[in-house]
């Protein structure tokens, strides 16, 4: 199937499991470093994500700068890796390994802060799909390829031969893993954030904090 081209201005293209993406050294060099810091099934989720995203924006018209929505998708998980664990929440310490790679390749401060909301808030789309276009459709791609959303909007022959090219790699049951590996090693970056219900689910002896209690206990008389 032919997808409409976006009127936003975009750097050359070349085609990728179907779908045209920008061709640059600066998205070539983010699909490296994504790659170097990921396992198989991670960097594929990340590639898939950065496909659907692009589909989603051509299907809409919408303009958008494409480095930045490369370098949001490819990078939106290095929270999960190894190479990038601390003392935040996965999201924020993808989002400011992101927002460093972004720095040294010469980005602007906008187009970086734009990079850091599209990771720090990929898990959440309640707040990032009011972004600004590469954030809200970073999101949109991660959700796609994460719980289906928008799934429907995708031709058969696109999903196919994204699919195909980057196999899920039982995402499913590996993407539970590492997150239940979050709550159990660093409990204290999941209790605000979505990890929470894998932490509940299936880690023994999780227990989050009540949020509720923290108002009640709060040191305050009323």
């Amino acid at each position: 199937m032919e997808l409409p081209s976006t009127h936003a201005h975009r750097p050359s293209t070349r085609v990728l499991a179907g779908v045209d993406v920008p061709d640059s050294p600066l998205v070539a060099r983010a699909i490296e470093f994504a790659h170097a810091h990921s396992t198989p099934w991670l960097f594929n989720h990340a590639m898939r994500s950065w496909l659907f995203a692009s589909v989603l924006a051509r299907l809409d018209d919408t303009r958008y700068d494409p480095e930045v929505l490369a370098i949001i998708t490819l990078l939106h998980v290095l929270g999960l890796t190894g190479s990038f664990q601390g003392e935040y929440r996965f999201e924020v310490e993808g989002a400011n390994a992101a927002r460093a790679f972004a720095r040294r390749e010469g980005l602007d401060e906008h187009r970086c802060q734009r990079v850091w909301d599209g990771v720090a808030l990929n898990s959440t789309p309640s707040i990032c799909l009011h972004k600004e276009a590469e954030p809200a459709l970073g999101v949109r791609g991660v959700g796609l390829d994460w719980g289906g959303w928008g799934i429907e909007r995708i031709p058969a022959d696109v999903m196919a031969g994204i699919v195909q090219s980057f196999p899920r790699l039982q995402m499913k049951r590996e993407f539970s893993d590492a997150v239940c590996v979050l709550c159990a090693t660093r409990p204290q970056t999941t209790y605000d954030n979505f990890a929470r219900d894998f932490g509940v689910r299936f880690v023994p002896g999780y227990q989050p904090p009540s949020l509720a209690d923290a108002l009640i206990d709060s040191p305050f008389q009323e």
